[in-house]
């Protein structure tokens, strides 16, 4: 129909008009209702409609466009579809209220005729329209369905952000509780570690009054220790201050002795070339010394060392003044009688010239045998001060061995290791000393000195030291002079120039150390009694055995040892003796007197040949005696030794023959050979092995 290809003319020119370039918002609906009524509302035509289909069209008609011309059919085939176009026209009373209110029927046909066109307007109106409602509500369905799918978009955007936010959230919650937990673990760790270090503290502290309770009980300890050490020390220093004293009483009533027998001699007064006044003021003088001592005692407590050592020398000085004094008598006597025999010997002759030829001469009485005056005048026994001197010492010996028996006799590992050790510090260097180099021997010397002094040394391999227990000094002293007598024995017996080296050491530590020269001596004593000189007798009761002993013989298993090795024993002892009182210690104080010089040789001497002699015994100790100290005592006593010699070979060389037997005439005659031949040259030789000058360089 030509009306329905006009409504999309009509479609294509209300496009093309003002109100077609009018732009539609998809939000429309959101305006409000004014504007949803009146699409809700019936579709009217407008009044200029037909003007509009009556002129515009037909000459849009003669001349359409090629595109319109062209898409009119599609137009025409759209709007011819049944889904678009309604079968029924619509009737609207308000399209037809001509119709209905025309009474007359010319003005009906009139208006019949005017009606039929509009309502074939209004049709196409109606067309019109409802392409117009279906553009609308195509374009309202696809604003919907945008809007629609907006919606969704921006809900599935806001369950996004709301799932982002709540996992946001989470992640925050769990970033706090993790902060949370954290500072809640380094608090915990905090205070742990405020805890271990508390702890720590407190074992610190705990370690640290253990350590200063320990230090305070070590102190405490100590001092315990250093009190009884120095109780006992005082102990020990009364104990030999009361020792001291007594010998130095008994020192004093010797000398008072000594000097009663020096006034005694007042009988000699008459003896020509003995001056006795001189001899009896020294004496004197010795007994005025010895006197003070005692007094300087009384007020001070006890005596000291050095005061027992001045009247020990006073002593001394008195023997060999009462030596010297019976010597000048005995040579006073001597001559004398030398005199009274020359007198008598011309009184004979005179009265032989008188008498006449046949009276023969008588033999002097200076040859007589054993039996004469000289055999009478000598003794067996030995001298009281002498025996008393003897006993002194062995008493010394005897309570120091009573001063370490607890060391010696302790059960103790701990003391008995340090006795161990002490024992190997003195004995071991006593051993090393030979004839060897002076430098060697000096050190020696200085470790036997630092080992008595208290200062540590090294024996072994450790440090030893008398200060590890209060008994070590007496125990040490006690066995460095066994050592000293014992190397003698052994040592010097077959080995005679080792004689000077351990000598020369002995004499050393004897001037620093007096108490060790007195145990030295009393070893001596004891194990050569002979060295005093001292002749022990037997007693009524006493073992065989005992006596043997007595007399210096090694008894084993009730064996007594051979004569040689007996012999040989004795000669190294009294070797060592006669090397000791002549040397000095090089390196020590020469300003001082020896302690047991020369002078106790020659009063050894003289008490020897004023004793009974000993088969085989006395001619081996006169030798050895001689040979090693016999230049010594010639340097110092000059010509009366050579008096003293001459009256070996005159005197005394019988009374040894006499009593020797033909298988024991080996010591006699070697010792009859060695004076003869030093009175031939009129000097004794140094001994072999003596130490000069240039030993002590090397």
């Amino acid at each position: 129909m030509p009306s329905e290809g006009r409504c999309w003319e009509t479609l294509q020119a209300l496009r093309r008009s003002d109100k077609g370039h009018l732009c539609y918002h998809r939000d429309w609906l959101l305006r409000g209702e004014d504007v949803l009524e009146e699409c809700m509302s019936l579709p009217k035509l407008s009044s200029y409609s037909g003007w509009v289909v009556d002129h515009v069209l037909p000459h849009m008609q003669e001349n359409p466009p090629p595109s319109e011309t062209s898409t009119s059919p599609r137009s025409t085939s759209a709007l011819d579809q049944p889904s678009f176009v309604p079968k029924s026209p619509v009737r609207d009373p308000a399209f037809s209220p001509a119709s209905s209110a025309t009474p007359n029927g010319t003005k009906d046909k009139h208006e019949s005729q005017h009606t039929e066109p509009m309502v074939l307007q209004s049709s196409r109106g109606i067309k019109v329209e409802g392409c117009i409602r279906m553009y609308e509500l195509l374009h309202r369905m696809k604003g919907a369905e945008g809007l629609r799918q907006w919606q969704e978009e921006q809900e599935r955007k806001v369950r996004a952000l709301s799932e982002m936010a709540s996992e946001q959230l989470k992640r925050f919650d769990e970033r706090k509780e993790l902060k949370h937990h954290k500072e809640f673990q380094d608090l915990r760790e905090v205070m742990e570690k405020s805890s271990r270090e508390a702890l720590g503290q407190q074992e610190k502290l705990k370690a640290e009054h253990h350590h200063r309770a320990k230090i305070l009980n070590l102190k405490l300890r100590e001092a315990q220790q250093q009190r009884l050490k120095q109780a006992e020390q005082e102990r020990l220093r009364k104990e030999e201050g009361q020792i001291r004293l007594r010998n130095l009483y008994a020192l004093q009533e010797e000398v008072l002795h000594l000097s009663q027998q020096l006034d005694s001699s007042d009988q000699h007064r008459d003896l020509p070339k003995v001056d006795l006044s001189a001899f009896r003021t020294r004496g004197n003088q010795l007994c005025g010394l010895i006197s003070g001592i005692i007094r300087a005692t009384s007020e001070n407590g006890f005596p000291t060392a050095e005061e027992q050592a001045v009247a020990e020398r006073a002593l001394q000085e008195m023997r060999d003044l009462l030596v010297d004094l019976q010597q000048e008598i005995a040579r006073a006597c001597e001559d004398r009688r030398r005199q009274d025999e020359e007198e008598a010997r011309v009184k004979r002759q005179e009265s032989q010239v008188r008498q006449g030829p046949e009276v023969r001469k008588e033999p002097p009485a200076s040859r007589q045998g054993p039996g004469g005056k000289l055999n009478e005048d000598l003794q067996v026994k030995v001298q009281d001060s002498t025996m008393q001197w003897y006993q002194q010492l062995q008493e010394a010996s005897r309570q120091c061995v009573l001063a370490f028996e607890g060391l010696s006799n302790s059960k103790d590992s701990q003391a008995k290791k340090i006795k161990m050790d002490l024992q190997k510090a003195a004995t071991i260097p006593v051993s090393q000393i030979s004839t060897i180099a002076g430098s060697k021997l000096k050190e020696i010397f200085d470790k036997i000195h630092s080992l008595l002094s208290g200062k540590p040394v090294q024996s072994g391999g450790r440090s030893v030291s008398v200060t590890l227990n209060p008994q070590g000094l007496d125990f040490v002293q006690y066995k460095l002079a066994e050592k000293f007598v014992k190397q003698g024995e052994e040592e010097v017996a077959s080995h005679h120039e080792a004689a000077f080296p351990i000598a020369v050491v002995a004499s050393g530590i004897w001037e620093l150390h007096p108490k060790v020269g007195d145990l030295i001596l009393a070893h001596l004593h004891k194990k050569c009694p002979y060295s005093v000189p001292f002749y022990p007798a037997f007693k009524e009761g006493m073992a065989l055995e005992d006596y043997q002993r007595m007399l210096g013989y090694q008894v084993t298993d009730s064996r007594v040892e051979q004569q040689d090795n007996f012999l040989k024993r004795m000669s190294g002892m009294i070797r060592l003796y006669a090397a000791i009182i002549q040397l000095r210690w090089p390196y020590g104080n020469q300003q001082e007197i020896h302690p047991h010089g020369l002078n106790h040789g020659w009063r050894w001497l003289a008490q020897i040949l004023n004793m009974e002699p000993l088969s085989d015994v006395t001619a081996t100790l006169l030798f050895d005696f001689l040979e090693v100290c016999g230049n010594a005592l010639m340097k110092q006593y000059q010509l009366q030794f050579w008096k003293m010699i001459l009256l070996i070979k005159e005197d005394y060389f019988p009374r040894i023959e006499a009593i020797t037997s033909s298988g024991q005439m080996g010591s006699f005659i070697r010792l009859k050979q060695f004076l003869e031949k030093c009175l031939q040259r009129k000097e004794i030789p140094l001994p072999k092995g003596f130490l000069t000058s240039s030993f002590w360089r090397s």
